[in-house]
């Protein structure tokens, strides 16, 4: 009888899981973005930096570029 390992999760489902959480906090970091503070605002992009790893285009889209 051929033995299966047991347990963990598919590379898919792991990868799957690691874009809804993303997609999740980007939409939260979004809502807080609309009363930040110009602090707040360089917190909120090196979480995002810290997050993703295509950080820079979504720090763009969002306008929180540092000047």
């Amino acid at each position: 009888m051929k033995e299966f390992p047991v347990g963990g999760i598919s590379d898919r489902k792991q990868e799957i899981q690691r874009r809804r959480h993303r997609k999740k906090k980007l939409g939260i970091f979004a809502r807080k973005l609309k009363t930040a503070s110009a602090s707040d605002k360089s917190a909120i992009a090196e979480k995002i930096r810290k997050l993703t790893p295509g950080a820079e285009l979504i720090i763009g889209r969002m306008g929180l570029q540092e000047h």
